[in-house]
């Protein structure tokens, strides 16, 4: 499915952050909700050489992977009227033709017990996206993303104010995956600090 199919008949649409949607979705939109999405579980598994990488030293950013048990917490946003049309022009940019992400729709549950489901536009990187990088330990996933800057930052900040936003707005959910990393990087930081 490609996003501008949607375009002539959406009058409304949600979409769904896991990344750096989840701090800086960068367009304009009508209402936000946190929440999740079950069936599948975030991963530091995707390359990126643009906004947090660059051709040699590719960053590392996170995507989607099945999980039938899994679910991941994010950000919804609605977008409506001639937001639609400026949201999905911006994100094919910076997910689809700069990301190399492909798009899909997916069930939203609202953090908020008393609110009903909805369906939401999802992002999502592939294992055969020629950036795709796959797993890793958590430590070299850390060390990676130490070493990595692109054009809209260093790596570890993408790191941490995902982790950040997790703390803030969902801190009763665990998530391995990034808080391992997380510690990986911190304690890689310690180390090299105490090294010099």
């Amino acid at each position: 499915m490609r996003p501008e199919d949607l375009m002539p008949e959406m009058t409304s649409l949600w979409i769904f952050g896991y990344g750096s949607l989840v701090w800086k979705p960068d367009f304009k939109y009508k209402r936000r909700k946190v929440g999740y999405i079950r069936g599948f579980k975030r991963r530091f598994w995707h390359g990126d050489n643009f906004h947090r990488g660059d051709e040699n030293m590719p960053g590392r950013v996170v995507t989607l992977v099945e999980d039938h048990d899994a679910c991941t917490w994010g950000v919804a946003y609605e977008v409506a009227g001639s937001q639609v049309e400026e949201s999905l022009k911006y994100l094919n940019i910076r997910e689809v033709v700069l990301g190399g992400y492909l798009t899909k729709m997916v069930e939203f549950n609202p953090q908020e017990e008393n609110e009903a489901s909805l369906f939401a536009l999802v992002y999502i990187a592939t294992a055969d996206n020629p950036i795709y990088l796959g797993p890793a330990s958590p430590g070299d996933i850390a060390a990676q993303i130490a070493a990595c800057r692109g054009q809209t930052g260093h790596n570890i900040e993408y790191l941490l104010r995902l982790t950040e936003f997790m703390r803030l707005c969902c801190p009763e959910v665990e998530d391995d995956h990034l808080f391992s990393i997380e510690a990986a990087a911190l304690a890689l930081g310690r180390c090299q600090t105490h090294a010099t």
